[in-house]
């Protein structure tokens, strides 16, 4: 360490919450997401000793905090979004549905396809959704052709009774 540097003093940190606070509600728009935001920022900077070469500890903080923000929403860009569907089902369209009651249907399918274990969904998905060839799911699953074909069996077994299940009982319990 030379004369001009020095470490950040953990103890002080306390010191700027209140305006690390406020430039993070500015950051992000909204009082919960300025709390994390500041309790990342904090977290980053304990996990390892920081060197300063000034006596700007409040500046070397906003950066950090803007920083930590900029990783935080280019992370969150990366990330696929999911939004929930409305609880009125009646309004979902589905332009390629025959009926309106083809639409939960599909919609049940695919609540049962993810309701499948890893292993069985994966198969599943790979053929009969994404239209790999056994081959292909073989490789892309890392597992041979023959499991495949047995995993695949399972899950259209699986889902089949799943499906008379629902058909046999109407109201869903």
């Amino acid at each position: 360490m030379s004369d001009s540097e020095r470490q950040l003093d953990p103890a002080a940190l306390g010191d700027h919450i209140d305006r690390l606070y406020r430039a993070a509600w500015g950051l992000c728009g909204s009082r919960e997401e300025a709390e994390d935001l500041v309790q990342e920022t904090f977290a980053r900077v304990l996990r390892k000793p920081r060197l300063l070469r000034s006596e700007d500890d409040l500046g070397y903080l906003l950066r950090v905090l803007r920083n930590t923000f900029i990783s935080q929403r280019r992370m969150a860009a990366r990330r696929p979004r999911t939004f929930p569907l409305p609880d009125d089902v009646d309004l979902i369209a589905d332009p390629t549905a025959a009926s309106p009651e083809a639409a939960i249907e599909t919609a049940q399918l695919f609540e049962a396809i993810a309701a499948l274990p890893d292993h069985f969904r994966d198969a599943l998905v790979a053929i009969d959704i994404a239209g790999l060839s056994y081959r292909e799911a073989g490789r892309a699953l890392g597992v041979r052709e023959a499991t495949i074909t047995t995993r695949l069996h399972r899950a259209r077994q699986r889902l089949a009774g799943q499906v008379d299940r629902e058909a046999s009982d109407p109201t869903g319990g």
